[in-house]
């Protein structure tokens, strides 16, 4: 039973929750001013993207697309913190470009690769953490910080030395069975293969990895027909096997099966259409007599083109055709990979105050953070957070927007009411 190839997948990415603090006194016989011991939360758990050979596709992700971490436990008293989350991996084939909304944040090219997509959030300090010389007693405690929320689109390159590219029906599947131990659909009748298939290849001690990539067809880089959703995977090859039917398919000439197809990779990506190629002309068993298709067809091509004749049925050729894409690809110059991208990080404007009707709208990373963590049940945290509103400058823009002591006021998903100028 064949696997669903997915190269394109989109996930919801949940990191874990921080635990509350603990808001405890120590309370034992004959020590009466025993104070705070309230522990703090344990971290919430990371997410991360991790490179494994072993995966060829996005289908699991695809199917199962909400991938959380585990959240942090909440502190206890006699000083007791709370057990961390634990980190959740999420693995991904290697090739897989990661995509945080318009940008390109990661491409995981190497094993166990890994790229942090979402933070956990921080604990919560328990009360022993606000213990201080003039609040001996505090009776406030933090909740734990929520985990980062993300939407993540995984797109799979496939990462392979060597691209079998041509129409559909040239042969590149059989030729692939031929060179390597990968055993993709073959038939008799004219069709295309529908998902790009990888197999190894060994000459002498070299080996190489070879995609037999879906056949093109005109117009592919337009979206016709399997079009840029498959053209994209040849994209990190070095050397591209260029199969062409010598027989004449379908009333057609080589010549024009060559033209047709490095037409579009011209068009699709000149940087492609520039990678080294080497021109195959196929089923020669078929021919009554292949020197005379042989010449005619290098006259029609540019001088300098490497040309070779095969018959993937009958193995013939077949060992000159991995003689010389080993020779090719030992010429190209090793380069090291790129360096890793860097998160792109989105620095956080200065908070901003909008109007929902009566109520007054916060919005801004930090202060949000805060508003999260504050359980705005007791007292004492509630006035912490408004002196926080004042000492981030919040209350200003409060003031400057119009709010008024008692008006209504939203922090993210909390909402208090507008007390300025109160201290502790």
């Amino acid at each position: 039973m064949s696997t669903t190839f997915i190269d394109k997948a989109k996930i919801f990415v949940s990191a874990g929750s921080g635990g509350n603090g603990c808001l405890s006194f120590r309370r034992e016989k004959f020590i009466p001013w025993g104070g705070p011991n309230g522990g703090n939360g344990g971290r919430g758990g990371d997410v991360y993207l991790v490179a494994d050979f072993h995966f060829r596709t996005l289908l699991d992700l695809a199917l199962k697309p909400h991938c959380k971490a585990d959240n942090g436990m909440p502190g206890q008293g006699s000083d007791k913190q709370g057990r961390s989350g634990e980190d959740l991996f999420i693995k991904v084939p290697l090739g897989t470009v990661v995509h945080i909304g318009s940008k390109v944040v990661a491409d995981l090219t190497r094993q166990d690769e890994q790229y942090l997509v979402a933070h956990g959030g921080r604990g919560g300090r328990g009360n022993a953490a606000f213990k201080s010389s003039r609040n001996t007693a505090p009776r406030i405690a933090e909740k734990g910080e929520p985990g980062e929320e993300i939407t993540v689109e995984l797109e799979l390159k496939l990462i392979a030395e060597v691209g079998v590219i041509g129409l559909p029906n040239a042969g590149k599947s059989t030729l692939l069975s031929r060179l390597t131990s990968a055993h993709p659909k073959i038939a008799s009748y004219p069709f295309t293969t529908l998902t790009p298939n990888l197999g190894v290849a060994a000459y002498q001690d070299f080996q190489f990895v070879i995609a037999d990539i879906p056949g093109l067809i005109e117009g592919a880089h337009e979206g016709k027909g399997l079009g840029h959703e498959f053209l994209r995977h040849v994209e990190r090859t070095k050397v591209l096997v260029h199969l062409v039917d010598a027989s004449g398919f379908d009333g057609s000439t080589p010549e024009k099966d060559m033209e047709t197809v490095k037409k579009e990779l011209k068009a699709y990506s000149p940087a492609l259409a520039r990678k080294p190629q080497i021109i195959v002309l196929t089923k020669m068993d078929l021919l009554a007599s292949p020197a005379t298709v042989l010449a005619r067809f290098k006259k029609k091509v540019k001088k300098g083109d490497q040309i070779l004749m095969i018959s993937a049925v009958t193995n013939k050729g077949l060992d000159v055709l991995l003689r010389t894409i080993v020779k090719t690809l030992q010429a190209i110059p090793q380069e090291l990979p790129p360096p890793q991208a860097p998160l792109h990080v989105i620095l956080e404007p200065d908070a901003r105050v909008e109007r929902d009707g009566e109520v007054f709208v916060v919005t801004g990373k930090k202060i949000e953070r805060f508003a999260a963590m504050t359980d705005f049940n007791l007292p004492e945290a509630s006035h912490r957070f408004q002196n926080l509103l004042k000492k981030l400058g919040v209350e200003r823009l409060l003031k400057d927007s119009g709010a008024c002591t008692g008006d209504p006021v939203r922090i993210g998903k909390e909402e208090f009411s507008f007390e300025p100028d109160l201290k502790l």
